[in-house]
């Protein structure tokens, strides 16, 4: 079951050219998940957790809005989903692809699922935790490390987020320049 990678016959992390094109592949796939969110109207972040030979085992999108739910975050749904599917919280030997940073709640879940690397793609200069605001996976004490690799189709990820921000401002504007046009008639 290939759900939408490309298997890479032979994975090799030490190879950097297939390292490439399975980080490539993983951030498509969840770039697919960001888009989802946008038709779900949650701010368009996607992750997926794929194992070696680039296969997805765990889906997710930003459900905050939707669940109610402040952990509702991409990373830690795919994460859920991954877990359910595999019958354990650990999840040693996955990847984790996302299209933003995580923050310090989705880094922290990562590392506890003992993940073998953790891809983003674009920076988030607010909440950040893998170098942007803080770095997480730096800090020594922590009982569990984790490869973490960003600017992965980084112009592509920022801008499915820049794209949503704006259209969401424009339509603000203009539901308050039809409030004030309305008051005014009235």
């Amino acid at each position: 079951m290939s759900d939408g990678i490309a298997a890479v016959s032979g994975f090799d992390m030490e190879d950097p050219f297939v390292l490439a094109q399975m980080d490539a592949n993983g951030m498509h796939e969840a770039l697919s998940m960001a888009r989802a969110a946008v038709r779900a109207g949650e701010v368009p972040v996607g992750a997926v957790v794929v194992d070696a030979r680039g296969e997805v085992v765990g889906r997710g999108y930003n459900r905050c809005i939707a669940d109610h739910d402040p952990t509702g975050h991409a990373e830690i749904v795919a994460l859920r989903d991954a877990a359910a599917r595999h019958g354990n919280y650990r999840l040693p030997g996955l990847a984790l692809y996302v299209t933003l940073e995580p923050c310090v709640m989705c880094m922290g879940a990562l590392l506890h699922a003992r993940l073998a690397r953790v891809v983003y793609g674009a920076r988030d200069p607010k909440t950040g935790a893998c170098g942007s605001v803080m770095d997480v996976p730096a800090v020594a004490q922590l009982n569990h490390h984790t490869t973490v690799a960003g600017g992965v189709l980084a112009d592509e990820c920022a801008a499915i987020l820049q794209d949503f921000f704006r259209e969401r401002r424009q339509a603000a504007r203009e539901a308050r320049r039809l409030g004030r046009g309305e008051n005014e008639a009235g």
